[in-house]
């Protein structure tokens, strides 16, 4: 009579499972920012943009990496191996002033870069008055 041991498939599952519950909240990118709320319904996505953060220092990040504003547009440039097609998020700490956000958006804007939007948290619903 043969039988199937499962005793090591259970133990290789059982890892597996540890392995990515650690490492799912890794994977998510982003320099922490007080992000504004808006009841905005979220944006379907095909591929990942880029992430430009301006933190409530003034700082700009490009993904994770500290930027000046000089070398911002060359960077994104460089980045964008598929020409100005390329999506361009600016998520602004809600602190910073809004021309600062203004600024960093018209010097992507200027470097012939298209897509190029704001991103903010979603409000909760506030409770209907009677």
């Amino acid at each position: 009579m043969a039988e199937i041991n499962v005793t090591p498939f259970v133990d290789v599952m059982l890892v597996l499972l540890i392995v990515f519950m650690v490492t799912a909240p890794l994977l998510t990118v982003g320099v922490p920012v007080d992000l504004p709320k808006t009841r905005a319904q979220a944006l379907g996505q095909d591929r990942e943009p880029l992430s430009v953060t301006i933190r409530r220092n003034g700082r700009i990040y490009l993904q994770n990496t500290v930027v000046s504003e000089d070398e911002l547009v060359p960077k994104l440039t460089a980045i964008a191996a598929n020409g100005y097609d390329q999506r361009i998020f600016v998520r602004g700490d809600r602190s910073v002033d809004y021309g600062r956000v203004m600024q960093v958006m018209a010097l992507i804007s200027s470097a012939g870069f298209t897509h190029i939007g704001l991103v903010t948290d979603v409000a909760k619903p506030r409770p209907e008055k009677k």
